[in-house]
């Protein structure tokens, strides 16, 4: 099931697949970016359609039962000043058709995933969204438009005027992580993945080091390494106590009350394992 997931998801979110929507003849979108420097954009228009007023849509987009609705469409050299129709033959989730989801109240949001274009080193020029620090997600993509959700009337059937929409939201650069008595940062750029990609391309890394490093600059130390998933910083190593303030949440992923609260204890036992006087000593990446 999963992977039944993954394929939609990658459909929505990175691809095109042709709808069926047959005579569509409701509510319908126009969007736009109020910025006359932006021309000639290339990447993934997103509309989003929630019941849920807390979050905006942005967030609500899951693989599970508890996620709203979004379509998707391709963009190829938009004047987004100049605004567009979006399409309503588009390709949805969970929902497949614009013609099917059903009449009511949504708040909307739309979001630009904007994509880059690589004149690889194979000969081949692709079109495709960059990372730019946040781990390929793309409703927290720095750089990508967004709209303020709006609450509308959405009516597949019933003919209405078009609702019109400004990307009026940027996400912001996200702030590299400071380097701290264990926790240093290193960024290097790799010559082969530059030369295959054709443009500047880095490896990144977080490095913890042993107790008493400092002290004894020549000792030779073992290496462990852990290939991350796009991790912001050293996760699992905290020198502060738990915070005892902090209001316990519930995790779906692990049916756990309170494990943010797990989260900050385990993580500052590891500290004082980590430096106390029977851990061994080696540099973890």
């Amino acid at each position: 099931m999963k992977h039944i997931f993954a394929v939609i998801f990658a459909l929505i979110l990175f691809g095109s697949c042709e709808s069926d929507s047959g005579s569509f003849k409701g509510t319908r979108f126009n969007l736009s970016v109020q910025d006359t420097s932006l021309h000639n954009l290339d990447g993934r228009l997103l509309i989003m359609l929630s019941t849920n007023p807390d979050e905006e849509p942005r967030f609500e987009i899951r693989d599970d039962a508890s996620t709203q609705q979004i379509f998707g469409m391709d963009l190829e050299g938009w004047e987004p000043a100049a605004g567009i129709d979006f399409d309503v033959t588009s390709f949805g989730y969970p929902i497949m058709s614009m013609n099917d989801v059903p009449e009511g109240d949504y708040y909307v949001q739309a979001l630009f995933h904007q994509y880059e274009t690589f004149e690889r080193g194979d000969g081949h020029t692709v079109k495709l969204p960059m990372d730019r620090g946040e781990g390929q997600q793309w409703n927290r993509a720095p750089g990508n438009r967004y709209s303020t959700p709006q609450l509308v009337a959405f009516n597949p059937h019933k003919k209405s005027k078009t609702i019109k929409i400004e990307l009026d939201q940027i996400i912001p650069p996200i702030e590299e992580p400071n380097d701290s008595k264990y926790i240093k940062h290193v960024k290097v750029q790799s010559k082969l993945l530059s030369d295959f990609w054709g443009r500047p391309m880095y490896l990144g890394a977080h490095v913890l080091l042993p107790e008493g490093y400092d002290e004894h600059p020549n000792v030779k130390y073992p290496l462990a390494i852990m290939q991350g998933h796009f991790p912001r910083d050293f996760g699992g190593f905290r020198p502060d106590p738990p915070d005892p303030d902090l209001e316990p949440d519930y995790s779906t992923r692990f049916k756990v009350e309170g494990y943010n609260r797990i989260v900050q204890e385990e993580a500052h036992r590891f500290y004082k394992l980590w430096t106390g006087p029977n851990f061994p000593r080696v540099l973890a990446i």
